[in-house]
């Protein structure tokens, strides 16, 4: 019987609501999916914007293998130190030299050689260094290991972009030489998954994990004010039970993905 891996990508996780119900849900969630590895987005998860040491540790603790991140990665005081603290927490791979952290992490799991990589879009977003030819390094440098010998990996990409263009456009680029490549920012979850010919596996948002009485995880007041006034008011998160979403990818031993099953739990 041929070997096949699973991925567990969930969407970006909103404060203390998607940090209880996960706190609560994911192990029996890991176990029923039976995914080898799980990679969440954590850039929203200290009280809806940012990422502090107590969020990190605690997704990390639920059974969280990798955290990725976005342009809120750095709201909260502390943040250059927790990108550098070594554990796995992840900050897009284009941002410029110099910046704190790191935007791939190679690690086993399950028996199998994964690496995951995050990156940002630029279209309507901060235009920082090209996403394209950042993942293109990241590949190239996440496949060698010592000795100079190349190992073959299951690639993961959290490309976090509000553009669906240039989020489909990534899957394109990136068709073969990736499992997966899942969208992350805009909070809702799409309906678009598939298996691209060359077989990496595609959809554009996975979601949040956050209160689904919200808009994209923040009060509907705040954000009425915010539409209604054009003033620069700050949207609060919002509470309640939250809902868990994202999507789990089946992969070959070769690395590509032979199904993917959106994952939405109310």
């Amino acid at each position: 019987m041929a070997t096949t891996y699973r991925a567990l990508m969930l969407g970006d996780v909103i404060g203390t609501p998607g940090l209880e119900r996960l706190s609560a849900d994911l192990p029996a969630l890991r176990k029923d999916t039976g995914a080898d590895i799980v990679v969440a987005n954590g850039e929203n998860a200290s009280g809806g914007f940012g990422l502090c040491d107590e969020s990190a540790k605690a997704l990390l603790g639920m059974g969280v293998d990798v955290i990725s991140g976005g342009n809120h990665i750095w709201d909260k005081k502390g943040a250059d130190e927790l990108l550098d603290s070594g554990l796995p927490i992840l900050r897009p791979v284009n941002y410029p030299a110099g910046a704190p952290g790191r935007g791939w992490i190679r690690l086993e799991r399950g028996g199998a050689s994964w690496l995951v990589v995050n990156a940002q879009g630029r279209e309507s977003m901060r235009p920082i260094d090209c996403p394209f030819r950042a993942v293109d390094a990241a590949l190239a440098e996440g496949v060698t290991v010592a000795g100079g010998q190349d190992q073959p990996a299951l690639v993961l990409l959290d490309f976090h972009a509000e553009s669906f263009q240039e989020k489909q456009a990534m899957a394109w680029y990136l068709d073969g030489r990736v499992g997966a490549v899942a969208g992350t920012h805009t909070h809702v979850q799409t309906m678009d998954e598939r298996v691209l010919p060359q077989g990496t596996g595609y959809i554009g948002d996975l979601g949040m994990c956050g209160p689904p009485d919200s808009v994209i995880g923040v009060t509907p007041e705040s954000c009425l004010r915010r539409n209604l006034t054009q003033m620069p008011i700050r949207m609060e998160p919002a509470q309640g039970r939250a809902m868990i979403n994202g999507a789990l990818f089946t992969f070959d031993d070769a690395g590509h993905c032979l199904e993917i099953r959106r994952i939405r739990v109310l």
